[in-house]
């Protein structure tokens, strides 16, 4: 019951409301690369990270690979499986030496339902991802791919001491291509033209941007209004998310 207690999700919760869940959990550990669970798996167990990295990632049956998200410690997955009862939608996989909590949905629904707070923790967690969801979407639909790219460096990078951004490390160019559905070559290329420019540095220590505010320009410019309306705007700094 303790190392549920100190898991994220469950904090709020005293001994006589965790009891039940303690029972019925089960830790498990993963190894960098192994794979968590497939796509279309039938399994209905909700997923709370405690310790490690994982990649959310979705494969077209061409083998198309689309990187969509990674999770921390604090994290939970699995929860839309447990709410419709339907297959999983993505695959996961671990980045890192990982370590688990799985419950059945049925115990974790229960509690769920009958917990106001863990209920609202849940629906803030899903609005959250849909939020997510929507902003990625547009992307993909409205921006070119160099502003696309712009948007997830910033996403990725955190300040630096000296000024700017970094990325660090920073990822292989075919990670950047299936995070915002391209091809490794189009990064290679659109990377190089924003070195020339002085938009992007690569050094020992990361991928730099020295000059983040014209990146942040650039991923508003591409929300632009075309001829006869208004396209959907965002405000620069929602690329830092």
């Amino acid at each position: 019951m303790d190392e549920l207690g100190h898991l994220a999700f469950f904090r709020p919760f005293g001994r006589a409301a965790l009891d039940p869940l303690a029972a019925v959990a089960r830790w498990r550990g993963f190894s960098a690369g192994q794979t968590v669970l497939e796509a279309g798996d039938p399994t209905q167990e909700v997923s709370f990270v405690a310790e490690g990295e994982l990649r959310v990632i979705s494969r077209s049956s061409g083998g198309h690979e689309m990187i969509l998200n990674e999770l921390r410690a604090g994290d939970i997955f699995g929860e839309i499986a447990a709410i419709d009862g339907g297959y999983r939608s993505v695959s996961i996989v671990a980045l890192t030496r990982t370590r688990l909590c799985t419950i059945a949905a049925a115990p974790f629904m229960a509690f769920a339902l009958s917990t106001p707070e863990a209920s609202h923790h849940l629906m803030r967690s899903l609005a959250a991802l849909v939020r997510q969801k929507d902003q990625r979407l547009l992307e993909l639909a409205v921006l070119p791919v160099r502003a696309r790219l712009a948007a997830l460096l910033l996403r990725l990078s955190r300040p630096r001491e000296r000024g700017g951004r970094i990325v660090s490390p920073p990822p292989p160019h075919h990670e950047l291509a299936a995070r915002i559905g391209t091809r490794r070559e189009v990064i290679s290329r659109t990377l190089g033209a924003m070195g020339r420019e002085g938009m992007t540095e690569m050094t020992r220590g990361g991928l730099v941007l020295p000059r983040p505010a014209l990146l942040e320009a650039e991923v508003e410019a591409g929300y632009g209004a075309p001829a006869g309306g208004e396209a959907p705007r965002i405000r620069p700094s929602a690329a830092l998310r």
